[in-house]
């Protein structure tokens, strides 16, 4: 007869290998994206390297659409791609809204990987990678009671880091669709600000792409300058 003890031993033995096991997928996953993605990617850090990426992914066909989900992915897990040259992409190559709508495909597939990585790996898998000033910060922002507000809210505001938030969000007790909604839904502006910019400027429009980057680079850089106070006001609320 099995002990309670050694049954609970073997069950945080099978945990532990389940959660390693997740650990080397999503390794292996995020190593074949980058090795897809890469010769586009390398273009995007250089002079002239969006019109490049917009030609390549132009030229790969319908296999482009793939090749711009796989870098809106790596940008949301792991942002070393700024999210307004992949959303400028988008709207160069499809338009407004067709881009957008591609773009948040791309938010709606990595936010739910992130939330399901973070649950199955738990809160040291995130610690690695975020700072304990955010971890404390989010904890507070889930005593005031309103936290589904100050999430859309702080997807919503332009230049706040919502890759950092995405891994953040899932240590909460925040369920799997409202998550995906409100951090989703929250993004559409700015998202739909870019492609509209990237293709009013390829169709040789001046004063409405200007605008509204000028708008959304205001809201950026106040949100950035006022990044901590913005915070601090909404820790404190109750």
């Amino acid at each position: 007869m099995t002990s309670p003890v050694k049954e609970k031993v073997s069950r945080l033995d099978r945990a532990t290998v389940f959660k390693f096991a997740g650990l080397v997928a999503f390794m292996v996953l995020m190593v074949v994206i980058v090795v897809v993605a890469w010769p586009y990617i390398t273009d995007v850090f250089t002079e002239g390297g969006v019109e490049r990426l917009v030609e390549r992914v132009q030229n790969a066909g319908a296999a482009g659409v793939f090749v711009l989900l796989g870098m809106q992915f790596l940008q949301i897990v792991v942002a070393f791609i700024p999210g307004e040259v992949v959303q400028l992409a988008a709207g160069l190559m499809y338009g407004p809204w067709l881009g957008a709508l591609f773009i948040l495909v791309g938010c709606v597939i990595s936010s739910a990987i992130v939330y399901q990585l973070v649950h199955k790996l738990g809160a040291p898998f995130v610690q690695g990678m975020v700072s304990t000033e955010h971890l404390e910060r989010f904890k507070k922002f889930e005593e005031t009671g309103k936290l589904d507000i100050i999430v859309f809210v702080l997807f919503l505001i332009p230049g706040m880091p919502k890759d950092v938030f995405t891994y953040i969000v899932p240590l909460t007790n925040m369920p799997f669709g409202r998550f995906l909604a409100l951090t989703n839904i929250g993004r559409i502006p700015g998202v739909l600000g870019s492609t509209y910019a990237a293709a009013g400027f390829a169709n040789g429009e001046i004063v409405g792409p200007l605008v509204v980057i000028g708008l959304l680079a205001v809201l950026a850089v106040l949100a950035i300058v006022f990044r901590e106070k913005i915070m601090d006001v909404f820790s404190k609320e109750r």
